[in-house]
């Protein structure tokens, strides 16, 4: 029998693994107050500086919201997308995930939601989608700023009729990041306009398939169009992350 070493748990880890499960399973919902610090410390058996460092961290979570001076204690808060934005943001840009890895989930997402939006748009999303076409459209005589801001509104759309936040947000994160790409490949390009051109022939083969109801040549579309844009600027070797996708 051969044991593994175990790494020191910190007291006001243990704190916070406590006040999350709560948070978690419901037993403290959002605008409920937690206890008292002193509460707190009898309850948990520790000493002060243990459940300031707690609160510190759940609060820096969005968890929980504390403020000086208040003698109801912390208040407990509701799940927030824009937390979860932040948190997706720090971990995408962090420096072990890797290009392939990013353009690797983003034709994940993106299959997923123009499948969804193909099985679930209603009238009301088709016009969206119209809308934002068309303002591709004028953007690609008014300018990249313009074309570029239809084009995300365009994706916005889509990812939004998955009634989906969770989509949503991963969506919009990981877009943002990977969307420098298209900065650099519009910068580069010999013919702007041409570009422009071929990415709205693609939305508009996208919005088809969409409004044909077929998903998987919907999800089929998203998914080459990122491999075909931005596979380049993968290393040789990491691409084949990426092939099976296409197959899919």
């Amino acid at each position: 029998m051969r044991f593994e070493p175990v790494a020191p748990v910190r007291a006001y880890e243990r704190v916070v693994e406590q006040i999350e499960q709560a948070v978690i399973s419901g037993e403290l919902k959002p605008g409920e107050r937690l206890p008292s610090e002193r509460e707190l410390m009898t309850q948990f058996g520790v000493g002060r500086s243990t459940i300031r460092e707690a609160l510190r961290v759940l609060q820096a979570a969005e968890m929980i919201r504390s403020r000086p001076g208040d003698p109801r204690g912390p208040e407990v808060l509701a799940a927030s997308p824009a937390a979860l934005h932040r948190s997706m943001h720090r971990l995408a840009r962090a420096n072990h995930v890797g290009l392939a890895e990013l353009l690797q989930f983003r034709m994940i997402l993106d299959g997923s939601a123009h499948l969804l939006a193909a099985e679930l748009r209603t009238d009301d999303d088709l016009a969206g989608l119209d809308t934002a076409l068309e303002s591709m459209r004028e953007g690609v005589s008014h300018g990249y700023a313009e074309f570029s801001r239809a084009d995300v509104a365009f994706h916005e759309v889509i990812a939004r009729i998955s009634r989906n936040p969770l989509l949503v947000v991963s969506e919009e994160v990981v877009r943002g990041v990977v969307l420098e790409l298209i900065e650099d490949k519009l910068e580069h390009a010999s013919n702007r306009t041409s570009l422009m051109r071929t990415w709205l022939a693609h939305h508009a083969e996208v919005l088809d398939a969409i409004r044909a109801a077929d998903g998987a040549g919907a999800a089929h579309l998203a998914k080459q169009a990122l491999y075909d844009n931005y596979a380049e600027y993968v290393p040789a070797p990491q691409r084949p992350l990426l092939a099976p996708l296409l197959r899919s």
